[in-house]
């Protein structure tokens, strides 16, 4: 009777998955639901019958529209309105090892979970399981399993986080240390432990079976300190967990400060000398850090004096170190080398001044003297310039706490300092700060004109900086920087790469050598004729009292926005700019600020949405989509060095495509976006100090958890690029390049001819008896290749790059009619299945406009 029973359950199994797969395929989800109610009706088991029924399907995946999904809801709806359908004891023990196999992720991880009562399982039957998995290579299930069944206490933590690391699966990472700091201070040390030079990722991974193989630059110490640094932020942990790589990271600052100070010498000795000692400290590993760079960077007395300050034995010292020191006048001649000298009259000559009196600039640190502050800045009418000053993190962790902010109006600027007095603090002890009711009332007016230049990071700074501050409503607000760049788009303004720093006419010394302008110091100059000095930019402005130097920098540098604006006001079209350039668009009140969430906060939402990729961000101003759409010619973007294969699928579908290298730095993006006008992409971290760096809606975030093709489509989506056949390919893959040299079957036959030629006349000594084009094409004429810029005598291209004729592989020419090759850098390509692969890859962002490169190329001729 058994045998007889199990026959007829099978029956109906496989006539009901015959049942679902027909109303599947027709995409009948009712009558799917109507099949399998039927079924479940019928048999004595249902928790047992889903396992049987799931068999016959691949749920893995886990998406939440898929057939295993819609299969195990219905199952779990009737389960839950018939109580007496559910197993206990030794028969719920194996149908839950059964189900295991089918746990993955997603919407069917939680169905199975909840009717198979996994969370409520013995613990070493769910660990033993776990465990088994992991064994098994499937490393990803099972952190996956082990977050949702709160495991990760029980487990090894190198063992379980370690493969997720060599995947590159840092949000799962995240998550399975999320909710335990016990296991985050683990993981830090872990890292810590790695950054290590001696490390081997490749040793590693052989230790774990199934693992893709593994690049020796693999989880490199850039890498790894990101993700120490992110983990730091997001759990707010002890920077000592982690002390190696807080020692790297100062190593970093100090080669950045011997860089500023010695080769750019953008930076005073003062400033330099103070942001030295704060960054080394009492670390005697750090101090010698500093001496061995020193010793590269500066002169022995120089590198005397700071062996002298940090105390360091004579032992511990290179040699000519330690000789020089047995100078006994050294501090001397080595106090007057520190003196910083005024500014000479050639530098004032050359940079913007303050246009006021000094006595006009008001240093205010109580609420007494803000009264008169509040009387001059809140007036109707009024327009003031704003700006904020910090103390440089050199890529410390979050961001940075303002420490004077700056109110500029006609004939007077006001600097209000927010670390030394008591302006931050209520003068009634009830409500908010005067200081704070000042910025409050001045930013939500709508009768005052507020400028600034690239003010999100200083909202930012200010979130930061005091909770008053959080929340500012933004009203007529005028950021200088969008108006910049419309200058530098309309004005046709040629831009060159950085080149060599350069020294002021009729002048000499350290104190002469400038860099190039960028930013607000580049704006001021190209509108009022001289840039800005930013030798005080990088001060250290925590430290008191501040200097005179500084105090007329942070005047100056809110002022000039007042002498920028009014000029800009008074002559717009010889800037390029429309009459009302500064209007906000309709329906746009100010510049967006970031909205940034406390670590405690990232940490409850992370535990809540664990599994969760969160969707891309970008700032909606420009970056929404527009009422035009773009063509991929008008639309340029620099990819971070992140997205590499986002940036190759972008170029080609004919977007102007430029990527950073691997070892290139996220800033490098910046410097590129705002001087050709592109596009950051991004992702992770860097979008957060990037977008803060370029103006609103020029740097996109991209979600990292999906493929470059998902990430390409996005993109293409977002900003309203209109991609059509005739633009796949329609750029060199491997430069970047849009134009292309058309080779027909005979004449590419002819280079061939002469390649050959070239190369055995190469292996011989002394000249060929004839120019090649006598020798081998007696009757030919090649004019066709002193009209494309070819060389009849090297094979060069006009821009002197090699034809890359041995990437054409021998026999293709009797099939192949047409050939392009890349004008720039050499390279040959021709029609192939890849072009019916990419069309098929991107047909939901496609127009067919009935033609493709190779078609408009061959209607040109042979």
């Amino acid at each position: 009777m058994e045998c007889v029973e199990d026959s007829r359950a099978g029956h109906d199994l496989l006539q009901t998955v015959s049942a679902v797969n027909i109303a599947w395929a027709q995409k009948n989800v009712e009558q799917v639901k109507e099949s399998l109610r039927e079924f479940i009706s019928t048999v004595d088991d249902p928790m047992t019958s889903l396992l049987d029924l799931l068999d016959h399907y691949n749920p893995t995946k886990g998406k939440g529209n898929s057939l295993a999904v819609l299969i195990a809801c219905e199952f779990q709806k009737w389960i839950n309105t018939h109580l007496e359908c559910q197993q206990s004891g030794l028969r719920l023990k194996k149908l839950q090892a059964r189900v295991f196999p089918l746990v993955a992720e997603g919407a069917l991880m939680d169905i199975l979970l909840s009717i198979y009562k996994l969370q409520e399982a013995e613990r070493s039957f769910v660990l033993g399981n776990v465990t088994h998995l992991h064994q098994m290579g499937k490393y990803r299930e099972a952190a996956i399993l082990s977050i949702h069944l709160n495991l990760q206490p029980d487990l090894d933590l190198e063992e379980m986080c370690t493969p997720l690391l060599l995947l590159d699966r840092f949000n799962l990472l995240e998550a399975y240390v999320s909710g335990y700091p016990e296991l985050q201070s683990q993981l830090l040390q872990m890292l810590d432990r790695w950054s290590d030079s001696s490390f081997n990722p490749r040793k590693l991974s052989k230790q774990y079976p199934g693992l893709p193989p593994v690049k020796p630059d693999k989880l490199n110490l850039k890498t790894l300190s990101k993700l120490a640094f992110r983990l730091l932020e997001t759990f707010n942990l002890d920077p000592a967990l982690c002390s190696n790589m807080i020692n790297q990271r100062h190593l970093g600052t100090l080669k950045y400060l011997m860089y500023k100070r010695f080769v750019e010498k953008t930076m005073t000795q003062e400033n330099w000398a103070d942001h030295v000692q704060n960054t080394v400290g009492g670390n005697r590993w750090l101090q010698e850090q500093c001496i061995a760079l020193l010793c590269r960077y500066s002169d022995l007395q120089t590198t005397g004096l700071w062996a002298l300050k940090f105390g360091m034995p004579k032992e511990t010292l290179p040699k000519n170190v330690a000789d020089i020191l047995q100078d006994l006048c050294i501090k001397e001649k080595l106090s007057e080398s520190e003196k910083n000298p005024e500014e000479s009259q050639a530098r004032r000559n050359h940079f913007y001044q303050l246009p006021i009196p000094r006595s006009k600039v008001h240093f205010l640190q109580n609420h007494t003297e803000l009264s008169g502050c509040r009387d001059a800045v809140l007036k109707d009418g009024q327009v003031v310039g704003v700006d904020m000053e910090w103390r440089p993190s050199f890529g410390g962790l979050g961001k940075p706490n303002v420490s004077l902010i700056q109110l500029a109006v006609k004939e007077e600027v006001f600097l209000l300092d927010l670390l030394q007095g008591s302006l931050l603090q209520s003068s009634d002890s009830v409500g908010s700060s005067d200081l704070v009711t000042l910025i409050k009332d001045l930013f939500s007016s709508t009768r005052i004109t507020k400028l600034g230049y690239g003010m999100v990071g200083d909202f930012q700074s200010l979130d930061a900086t005091d909770a008053g501050f959080r929340g500012l409503e933004l009203r007529n607000v005028v950021d200088l920087c969008e108006a910049h760049k419309q200058m530098q788009r309309n004005r046709g303004r040629q831009r060159v790469a950085s080149g060599p720093v350069d020294v002021l006419e009729n002048t000499s010394g350290d104190d002469c050598i400038r860099q190039p302008e960028k930013g607000l110091s580049l704006l001021v100059k190209d509108v009022l004729g001289k840039p800005l000095d930013k030798k005080e930019q990088l001060s250290n402005w925590d430290k008191r009292p501040l200097r005179e130097v500084q105090i007329i920098y942070a005047a100056a540098d809110a002022y000039c926005l007042l002498d920028v604006f009014e000029i800009l006001c008074r002559t717009p079209e010889k800037f390029g700019l429309k009459p009302n350039f500064y209007e906000l668009p309709k329906g746009k009140t100010s510049p967006k600020k970031d909205v940034r969430r406390s670590p405690r906060q990232k940490e409850s939402v992370l535990k809540n949405n664990r599994l969760k990729t969160p969707p891309p961000k970008a700032i909606p101003a420009k970056s929404s989509p527009q009422t035009k759409p773009l063509s991929p010619r008008e639309f340029s973007v620099i990819c971070d060095n992140m997205l590499q294969g986002l940036g190759r699928y972008l170029r080609c579908l004919g977007v102007d495509v430029l990527m950073l290298e691997n070892d290139d730095d996220h800033r490098k993006a910046a410097e590129i976006a705002r001087l050709d006008g592109r596009v950051i992409l991004t992702c992770g971290m860097p979008y957060q100090t990037l977008r803060s760096q370029v103006g609103e809606g020029r740097c996109f975030s991209v979600d990292s958890s999906e493929r470059a093709k998902e990430q390409a489509i996005r993109v293409l989506k977002h900003f309203n690029v209109c991609v059509t056949h005739s633009d796949v390919f329609s750029r060199c893959q491997v430069c970047n390049c849009n134009k292309y040299l058309h080779i027909s079957r005979n004449k590419m036959m002819q280079l061939m001819k002469l390649r050959d030629y070239l190369e055995e006349v190469g292996e011989t000594q002394g000249p060929p008896p004839a120019s090649p084009p006598e020798r081998l094409f007696p009757s030919e004429s090649l004019q066709w290749m002193e009209e494309m810029g070819i060389s009849s005598e090297s094979l060069l291209l006009a821009n002197g790059t090699q034809l890359q004729l041995d990437t054409v592989p021998a026999g293709l020419l009797d099939r192949v009619p047409l050939f392009f090759c890349c004008s720039q850098c050499g390279k040959i390509f021709w029609e192939g299945s890849h072009f019916g692969r990419v069309v098929s890859q991107f047909k939901e962002v496609l127009q067919d406009d009935g033609a493709c490169i190779y078609q408009s190329a061959s209607h040109q001729g042979p």
